[in-house]
This record gives C-alpha cells, structure tokens and sequence, in this order.
C-alpha cells in the first residue's frame, strides 16, 4: 500500500461534541448547539475571515492538556476554540476538505497557543497547550454545525 493511499485513510467520521462563540475579545463564550458557518466563519463569533475563519480543537486534547497540568479535561472554552470534535485525528486532515455539519471547511493551520493560557491555566498553561491546540480552517462552502454532527474529509 503507498503512503499517499496510507495518509488519506481515516477509521470512522469524528462528531462535533461542543460549539462555541467569541462574541468580543476577551469576552465571555457563549456556548450554542447550533451555528451558522458563514464565509467569515461562525455568525455570532469574533472571527476571522480567510484561514483562520474557524477553529477546532479534538476533545481527546482536552485531557492532555489537562494532564500536564495536573488536573482534569481542560474546558473548550477557555482554550477559546469554536468547535470540539471526537473520533478523528484531526492534525491527518490538513490540507483537505472536510464536512463539518453541512459546511465544508479546509484545515490551514495549527491553532497555536496564546499567551493568555498562562493567565487561564496558570504556570505551564501556555506549555501544556503547545502542540494541542487545534486546527485553524478556511470555509470553502457555508452551512450549519449542530452537536452530534460528523465531521469526515471529503476528498
């Protein structure tokens, strides 16, 4: 079997557990079980146009992240990413388009950690994040997200 056929398999769709929205800096989540991912990326959040449009991280990060702490599953919000999703290695995705609910969206770039996760998290919290921080993704076709979507590459 070639690489090329090796790197575009992928076991089972992975599943959107967690949705949220930056509605300003700094500001407060605001958790949904539904949103509109507009070319900009998700309505109602503070987001950026272009490859950074929405953010993703994979629930099972969460308790790594967790783990270097010392403590229990870091909670999405405050790593601040708009999606969590479970059951896909979503660093195998770069580079290619996935559906996510009925959008369609291209995974760019990682989702470095900001300086803020040694404020959230406290000493350590920028380090444990480093390399678990998710996935920044340009959309390439609007829809809608909701809990319990699949999330599978479609090319």
């Amino acid at each position: 079997m070639s690489l090329k056929t090796l790197i575009a398999g992928w076991a089972q769709p992975g599943c959107v557990e967690w949705i949220g929205l930056r509605p300003d800096r700094r500001a407060k989540m605001a958790t949904v079980d539904a949103a509109m991912i507009s070319a900009d990326g998700l309505e109602g959040d503070r987001c950026r146009a272009g490859k950074r449009a929405v953010t993703l991280i994979q629930q099972e990060h969460l308790a790594a992240i967790g783990s270097y702490l010392g403590r229990g599953p870091a909670a999405p919000d405050i790593l601040r990413r708009n999606l969590v999703v479970s059951g896909i290695n979503l660093a195998a995705l770069k580079g290619r388009e996935v559906q996510v609910g009925t959008a369609i969206l291209r995974f760019a770039v990682i989702c470095a950690p900001c300086s803020r996760m040694e404020e959230a998290f406290g000493k350590g919290g920028y380090s444990a994040v480093r390399g678990h921080g998710g996935w920044c993704a340009e959309v390439i076709r609007p829809g809608r997200v909701m809990l319990g979507d699949a999330v599978q590459p479609i090319d």
